[in-house]
């Protein structure tokens, strides 16, 4: 069966198969998904994945599962099968960008093998890929949340926001969030946000970026039309609330510019302290000299030196 994204669709017993091409290490992913007991967005059981996929106005709650066979499972639970051809294409192609399944990661391990830095890195957590946030509001809301605070009061915030604004489907008594919409987030003022312990700052960044969506003004699709990584990265610093690290963060996870190098982040800089064992932070002159072997891969070479501190 194939879709109008162009991929083709694997279907048995009402359920999808997506293969996989090497190098693809599922224990390495489930690593990065595993990094907080106090993620909201998915579930991690036994090595199976739950999670729910918005499709239009369609909520879909499907379980992931990594075969033997060198392809992943996915499973409709809870009466959420999609009955539209179109839908089926869109579950793949969410699952694919999330997992960043249709990049070819064979020069980057070419490069990092012989980088001092990275030899370790993509040695230890080969096979794993740059996890992604394809909704451009969630990425854009996660990259706010998590401005100047630690990553586990950032995962709190999140929950709260979640949980108070996002519906949920119910199964197997469990609730699986759907992270709230941007139509929904947009009617609300900074007081509708006082119950989440997250600055008036963030709340109004929050609300005027749904704004902006809700307006048509911002959407994922006009951001991959300005075309060029700078023009993207400039229209995103435009948008208040926005630095260089948050639009490089949204760069890189969600827009997928292999160039995004959110070279001020906390992680990145204590990853490469703690690597060379320096008994300070490096500066951004020598994180800008180590990344020059780099080149095309900066958003890879820094989800690589995240896991470190993991």
């Amino acid at each position: 069966m194939s879709n109008t994204l162009g991929e083709e669709i694997n279907e048995v017993n009402e359920s999808i198969v997506i293969p996989l091409s090497e190098p693809f290490d599922m224990n390495a992913n489930l690593g990065y998904l595993k990094r907080s007991n106090n993620e909201c967005m998915y579930e991690v059981d036994n090595d199976v994945i739950r999670r729910v996929i918005a499709i239009g106005g369609t909520r879909i709650l499907v379980q992931i599962e990594y075969s033997d066979n060198k392809q992943l499972n996915v499973h409709f639970l809870g009466g959420t099968q999609p009955t539209k051809p179109w839908q089926r294409a869109e579950v793949v192609h969410y699952i694919r960008d999330w997992f960043d399944l249709d990049n070819d990661l064979t020069p980057f391990y070419e490069m990092g093998k012989a980088d001092s830095l990275l030899k370790m890195t993509v040695e230890k957590f080969y096979g794993l890929r740059l996890i992604g946030i394809p909704d451009l509001f969630e990425a854009l809301c996660w990259g706010v949340l998590g401005q100047q605070i630690n990553l586990g009061f950032a995962y709190t915030l999140k929950r709260q926001f979640v949980e108070k604004f996002g519906d949920s489907i119910e199964w197997n008594g469990m609730k699986y969030w759907i992270f709230p919409t941007y139509e929904r987030i947009a009617q609300l003022t900074s007081i509708d946000l006082e119950d989440i312990k997250m600055t008036v700052k963030k709340s109004e960044y929050i609300i005027g970026i749904a704004k902006l969506m809700a307006s048509g003004e911002l959407s994922k699709q006009k951001l991959i039309e300005v075309g060029s990584f700078k023009e993207v990265e400039k229209s995103l610093i435009k948008i208040r609330g926005i630095g260089p690290w948050t639009a490089n963060y949204v760069l890189m996870r969600c827009l997928r510019f292999p160039n995004a190098f959110p070279i001020d982040d906390v992680g990145l800089i204590n990853a490469i302290k703690t690597l060379l064992k320096m008994d300070r932070k490096p500066t951004k002159e020598e994180i800008l000299a180590l990344s020059i072997p780099w080149a095309n891969w900066e958003s890879y070479a820094t989800f690589y030196l995240w896991r470190v501190l993991y």
